[in-house]
């Protein structure tokens, strides 16, 4: 039956009405501001709680523009109150007028450590040039870590020859979170999502991969790729307690829904892709997060976040899945207008934190970091992978 003209204008009133209300529940506040501190823009934020409820907020500081190449640092600030207040900035990485980009954290939770995955390129070369292998230089891996919950960072250490083959080309980590496997057979593996490009005759092909670690963070060693078009990417763990990892991924081509793919060997291997058909996106990164596990008395819960718009960066939206990534709702939308990149947490008191890209006239303005408290269901029917 089709609705009347007034009976559809009832709806939009009443759908306006209740993002009115949920938005009202929401905090938000800009972190990252273009123009302020030195910095031209601000990019590709990233975002971990802290086993000692610390809230690490990292992101690129482009110096001249908003250029994805030239002069970039590495910038953070730390907060001690779940992310109602945020400390000075700092600047953890600052190669000249090189790029120093693409953060990816993680915490093992076993040694307490905290490790930030990053990128480097020299600043004259451009991203088509890598990928053309035109570039002066190489786009190379590296590693910090801190031991003090973010108060101090270790220098910045090389692993391209562990985690990059010679074949690749561009590389990028993350952006946003890695994760630890929390059960089965690869239960305390760290896992950093990454994605790299590969030449295919005269052109080249981009694929996602994860790097690990089984030695809390000494080595790191390149898993499976993931391809035909994949990009950047984040993996989340399944609650079917064999440490089935699920990546969600940006892929081509252009306005295509998010593609997804299912590890059952702790992301040595994948299987073939295939596009969800509730997460529309404008190909751009996006984010994915365990909210909870299953319990007796609880469903699971992921989350995920993204530009939910199916041709431009808009309508920054948070949905969750009940049954592991099968079916998605529309819970919050945090922007309607111009947004981009974004990385999910879980604050100390189990509310939701959102690090993401946004603005007015476009999407690069500021990162703002919103709070809100999640709505879950009083059921839910938990359906995880089987091989």
């Amino acid at each position: 039956m089709r609705l009347s003209s007034k009976a559809k204008a009832i709806q939009w009133i009443i759908l306006t009405f209740c993002l009115w209300a949920r938005a009202k529940d929401i905090e938000q506040q800009p972190v990252f501001v273009r123009g302020q501190d030195g910095y031209h823009t601000y990019r590709i934020p990233a975002v971990l709680t802290t086993s000692k409820g610390s809230v690490l907020a990292f992101c690129e500081g482009r110096k001249a523009s908003a250029s994805d190449s030239g002069d970039i640092d590495i910038v953070f600030k730390r907060s001690i109150d779940a992310g109602k207040t945020w400390g000075k900035q700092q600047i953890i990485w600052d190669d000249k007028t090189n790029t120093c980009g693409n953060p990816c954290v993680v915490q093992d939770k076993e040694t307490g450590t905290i490790f930030l995955l990053l990128t480097h390129n020299l600043g004259k070369d451009h991203e088509k040039e890598i990928n053309g292998g035109t570039s002066s230089g190489s786009r190379t891996v590296w590693l910090m870590k801190s031991d003090d919950d973010g108060l101090t960072w270790s220098a910045p250490k090389e692993i391209t020859s562990a985690v990059k083959e010679p074949s690749w080309r561009w590389y990028a980590t993350g952006p946003g979170i890695g994760i630890q496997i929390e059960h089965g057979p690869k239960k305390g593996r760290l896992i950093i999502p990454s994605d790299h490009s590969v030449p295919d005759g005269e052109h080249t092909e981009s694929q996602s991969h994860v790097i690990y670690s089984d030695d809390h963070g000494k080595s790191w060693k390149i898993g499976g790729s993931i391809k035909p078009n994949m990009n950047e990417c984040q993996v989340v763990e399944l609650s079917d307690g064999k440490g089935t990892l699920l990546m969600s991924m940006r892929n081509l081509p252009k306005g295509s829904n998010r593609a997804q793919s299912i590890s059952f060997d702790g992301g040595s291997t994948w299987s073939p892709t295939a596009r969800h058909p509730q997460l529309i996106d404008s190909t751009c990164q996006a984010s994915i997060l365990r909210y909870r596990w299953s319990t007796s008395n609880e469903p699971p819960c992921i989350l995920f976040s993204n530009p939910a718009d199916s041709s431009k960066r808009i309508n920054m939206t948070v949905r969750a899945s009940y049954d592991e990534g099968q079916n998605w709702s529309t819970d919050t939308v945090l922007h309607t207008s111009d947004s981009a990149y974004s990385c999910l947490t879980v604050l100390p008191d189990h509310t939701v934190g959102c690090l993401y890209e946004r603005g007015e006239k476009n999407a690069y303005e500021q990162i703002t970091f919103a709070r809100f408290a999640l709505t879950l269901p009083d059921q839910a029917d938990p359906k995880p992978p089987t091989k």
